[in-house]
């Protein structure tokens, strides 16, 4: 939900996953039905931006080491998301303990965006926060007073609160073009 807001204070194809667990019990980081979720590599923040606009939790750590975010992904069941070659050599990549996915570095981020869906077979979803990719939950006017610019809150009647970072969203002047492009990927996907 990109609105306007104001802050206070490997290959080409999916790697297939590998259960670290007894083959007959549940992994314990899948929840039944839900989406995936994302850990980017440090190249691919804008990706990560938006891969929440279009719904899904997608992680993002400036300077963060191959190392740390292989251990990451694997740790928390995330899909690896890397435009670095190298990366898909680790013994976890490789062995399928870790779903990888190359994104060509060079393509602007919505071409991205639409490769990671299609490549995974995804729809575009509800908007996450595109800050922390927390879930957006509707909020009471009067519950976002006062960390709304006073003319904002006059303009618009939907307000929305990330329950993660507590961030205050509303689909101000630039949720146009956001919204545009979910509609255009999508639109792309349903092309597939």
């Amino acid at each position: 939900m990109g609105g306007e807001r104001r802050e206070r204070g490997s290959s080409d194809a999916p790697h297939a996953p590998h259960a670290p667990h007894a083959p007959d019990t549940p992994d314990p980081r899948a929840e039944a039905d839900a989406p995936p979720r994302f850990a980017c590599d440090a190249m691919l923040g804008g990706l990560a931006r938006w891969l929440r606009a279009l719904g899904y939790e997608a992680a993002f750590e400036h300077g963060i080491e191959d190392a740390a975010l292989v251990a990451r992904a694997a740790d928390t069941g995330a899909i690896l998301l890397s435009s670095d070659r190298p990366l898909f050599e680790r013994r976890a990549v490789r062995a399928g303990e870790v779903r990888a996915l190359f994104v060509p570095r060079h393509a602007p981020v919505h071409e991205q965006a639409t490769f990671v869906l299609r490549a995974f077979e995804l729809d575009v979803r509800p908007p996450r926060c595109m800050r922390c990719g927390g879930a957006l939950v509707e909020a009471p006017r009067e519950d976002v007073r006062d960390e709304v610019p006073p003319r904002s809150l006059r303009a618009y009647a939907l307000f929305y609160r990330c329950a993660r970072c507590r961030g205050v969203f509303w689909h101000g002047t630039h949720w146009a073009r956001i919204e545009a492009e979910r509609l255009e990927i999508a639109r792309q996907l349903a092309a597939r």
